[in-house]
């Protein structure tokens, strides 16, 4: 399923905030409708997209396919799902995760708990990691550090054009389960895929040290006492992956001290970091000898992403 990526964060809270209205529907499985479970949907919800992605979910019906069986009457396995979903919205917890599915690029990944949902400011970080590598001569070798679900690491698989080898690491075993999970979705490209488990350049081999073509990386780098992170986002989100010492650059610190030793010369680091970090991280990024240091802004005109080469000379 493909579920459009705008407002994405808004949608998700609006929708956590709401508690869910009407009762629970499964004891009329057969007799109620897919319009009528929509509408019920759209309610608890606050919107209509939203309803009907929760719908389409239950039902196992796709756009068109769904619109066609409107008037059909809902099977009770599919009502139970449905009120499942439901359920689950009015404790608080992310529509992603409810839907258990999220659309990053070309991808549509598995989603839970167990790793961050995908934002559409990752995907400007996926824009510019292509744009570099289209320079690098193949085969190519990266590295996805704190994979996650696999977001950037399969994107680069997927559409990279040129022979390559992309390595996707996370600390977290249980992260790693889902990053496997997605990487199926992207058919013959999966052969491109390498997982491992550790923190951060402690996972790959030692043979890659001093040959990466580009280290891509979404670390985490919230403040543990940042007032600004929503309920929804600590209560529901694991925290090892947002959360990184008093001012959210543990993390940081690390990958960038150690990227100029893993990187091949000429090889980039690319990372997303918050929008008040900016200064900070391009001090780390030069005082680890970094070139070509840039900050670039994500869709909403904030500076998100470091970019960053290890000298050319060998």
């Amino acid at each position: 399923m493909r579920w459009p990526q705008t407002s994405v964060l808004i949608n998700c809270r609006v929708i956590a905030s709401r508690e869910r209205s009407g009762p629970l529907v499964s004891d009329r499985a057969g007799t109620v409708t897919w319009r009528d479970l929509w509408t019920q949907a759209e309610r608890a919800c606050g919107g209509r997209p939203q309803g009907r992605w929760l719908c389409e979910v239950a039902s196992g019906l796709d756009h068109q396919e769904f619109l066609d069986h409107l008037d059909s009457p809902a099977h009770h396995r599919m009502v139970v799902h449905f009120d499942s979903m439901l359920t689950r919205l009015s404790h608080g917890e992310p529509l992603q995760y409810v839907l258990g599915q999220w659309s990053f690029r070309r991808l549509d990944l598995m989603v839970d708990g167990r790793v961050l949902i995908p934002r559409p400011e990752t995907e400007g970080l996926v824009d510019l990691a292509l744009t570099l590598l289209n320079g690098r001569i193949a085969p190519i070798i990266c590295a996805d550090l704190g994979c996650g679900s696999g977001a950037i690491g399969l994107s680069l698989a997927l559409e990279l054009v040129q022979q390559r080898t992309i390595w996707m690491t996370d600390i977290s075993a249980d992260a790693v389960d889902v990053a496997r999970a997605n990487t199926a979705g992207i058919g013959r490209c999966a052969a491109n895929v390498r997982l491992a488990v550790g923190s951060w350049f402690q996972a790959l081999p030692d043979d890659l040290c001093g040959s990466l073509d580009m280290v891509c990386c979404n670390p985490p780098y919230i403040a543990v006492d940042d007032p600004q992170v929503e309920s929804i986002v600590r209560d529901w989100e694991p925290n090892d992956a947002l959360f990184a010492g008093p001012d959210g650059l543990d993390h940081v610190r690390t990958i960038i001290d150690s990227a100029a030793r893993w990187l091949a010369p000429g090889g980039w680091l690319v990372m997303e970091f918050g929008t008040s970090q900016a200064d900070s991280i391009v001090r780390l990024a030069t005082h680890a000898g970094l070139e070509a240091i840039a900050v670039h802004a994500d869709a909403a005109g904030h500076d998100r992403i470091l970019v960053a080469r290890r000298s050319t000379a060998v």
